[in-house]
């Protein structure tokens, strides 16, 4: 196997080959460190590479996978052991800086770890470095200011979306073999449908946010990016489970998510749109993608309708709710002229304001499920048009940026204030060689199912063998 194949070898199958003594973790780490010196200058996904840590770490992994094939307990090991992540720069992880996509902050040493990263670590995931975000994860694109702009593997004039953008490229660039994500508004499916990979937005409460909680009253969730369903199943796997203190939490699947991958799927009623009110129709390129999804699902056996969705009453209390998450204690003349912007107009709203947005914004997510109680999956472009170019919004003014974020990721907050789980799959291809995406949005908690669909539509169709020529390098 050729280097390049190895990179885009699913981690999954990265995890046997070390099991085996084909590779090791060590080589591994040395074969992505070396194309993130090659291909990051050019891509702008990391904000920082952890080289000499991440090389320590797969050293002493190494060792210990070769003290266990001597034992003969191989199978004692995590699932992932010895396999290369990266984390996305809204994460802390102890002594590494971590800046929020903030210029100005960006030799800041976190003094803790999240969490959900130390179950990364405990896995035996080898962190490889911190993947650039969207200032304050706060756009759908990936140019935080003093930094340079994440871009697109599959064409660099485009933006791999944001604001996972920077993990997204890594993974479609391989320069990591899976990524850690955040979605507040569409901030993993989005990336993911970008940059033609497979990125799970959870349930709310599937993934814990301890010890530090979130900033968006439930809105938000850690996920995983990957370029197979497998793979984004067994790393959710990783990733889920209530910590002391959660102020949500859901029960344990029945079985693991990796399981359900594997499984039949009785017939399902699914339903699909193109257009929502009152942004309208999707790009008929966007459309496409859907209606060809939906034809596929269609073949595997299961019922199609389409479905009419109005999400007009959610913008102004999500938007409200979304906008505060820029006052995190950073002076404002640091900020994004948006970012600037979206605070005042929240430091101009008052508490009261706040909470009853948080009650209209659950008044509209119990609507939004019971309207779609008569199907088991929905199925809709993840974003209504294909990826915009890097800075093609940077001279407009705030009010219109908003305007256009919202036309453009329309498909996905709703299911931030649902709560439910949705997942991305690769949608084909714009006429600019960018990616697009679908998402199949489940009932609550129910990623179970979805998982299994997409494992079957990658088996009917797999894509997962598709790379960016700017990563075909030995």
């Amino acid at each position: 196997m050729n280097s390049v194949d190895l990179a885009f070898t699913p981690a999954l199958d990265q995890a046997r080959l070390i099991r085996q003594g084909e590779i090791s973790p060590l080589e591994l780490t040395h074969l992505y460190l070396d194309r993130i010196e090659t291909l990051n200058p050019l891509l702008g996904s990391y904000f920082w590479v952890m080289a000499e840590s991440a090389l320590e770490d797969a050293k002493t992994k190494t060792d210990l996978v070769s003290q266990h094939r001597q034992q003969a307990s191989l199978n004692d090991l995590p699932q992932f052991f010895g396999i290369p992540i990266s984390i996305k720069d809204l994460c802390r992880v102890a002594g590494v800086p971590c800046s929020y996509g903030v210029g100005v902050l960006r030799n800041r040493l976190a003094t803790e770890t999240d969490g959900n990263i130390e179950r990364l670590q405990q896995a035996g995931f080898v962190v490889l470095g911190k993947t650039a975000t969207a200032e304050l994860g706060s756009t759908p694109y990936t140019e935080p200011k003093g930094f340079p702009p994440a871009r697109n593997p599959w064409n660099p004039d485009y933006t791999p979306g944001g604001s996972s953008g920077g993990a997204a490229a890594a993974v479609a660039a391989g320069l990591c073999a899976i990524a850690q994500g955040s979605d507040g508004g569409g901030s993993i499916r989005g990336p993911a449908a970008c940059c033609g990979l497979v990125g799970i937005k959870p349930s709310r409460g599937r993934v814990s946010h301890a010890p530090f909680g979130e900033k968006l009253s439930g809105l938000a969730t850690e996920g995983p990016i990957a370029r197979t369903v497998a793979d984004a199943a067994a790393l959710l796997d990783v990733m889920s489970g209530y910590l002391l203190g959660d102020p949500y939490w859901l029960p344990p699947p029945q079985t693991s998510f990796l399981d359900a991958t594997t499984q039949a799927l009785a017939p399902l009623r699914v339903g699909f749109a193109t257009a929502i009110a009152p942004m309208g129709a999707a790009d008929p390129v966007c459309a496409e993608a859907v209606v060809q999804m939906v034809w596929r699902i269609e073949q595997l056996g299961h019922t199609v309708e389409p479905i009419e969705l109005d999400f007009g009453e959610l913008i102004e209390p999500f938007t409200l709710i979304w906008q505060a998450a820029t006052d995190v204690g950073v002076p404002w003349f640091l900020l994004s002229k948006l970012n600037r912007w979206l605070l005042w107009r929240s430091r101009r709203r008052t508490s009261g304001a706040y909470g009853r947005a948080l009650m209209q914004l659950g008044t509209i997510a119990r609507k939004i499920v019971t309207q779609l109680d008569a199907v088991d999956v929905l199925v809709l472009p993840t974003y209504l048009h294909p990826a915009i170019r890097v800075g093609e919004w940077a001279t407009l003014r705030p009010s219109q940026t908003l305007e256009k974020i919202i036309q453009w990721i329309a498909p996905c907050p709703p299911f931030n204030a649902t709560g439910q789980p949705v997942v991305n799959l690769p949608g084909g291809f714009a006429d600019n060689g960018v990616p697009l995406g679908v998402q199949l949005i489940g009932r609550p908690g129910a990623e179970s199912t979805i998982l299994t669909l997409a494992a079957h539509l990658e088996a009917a169709h797999p894509w997962h063998d598709q790379r960016p020529a700017i990563a075909n390098y030995e």
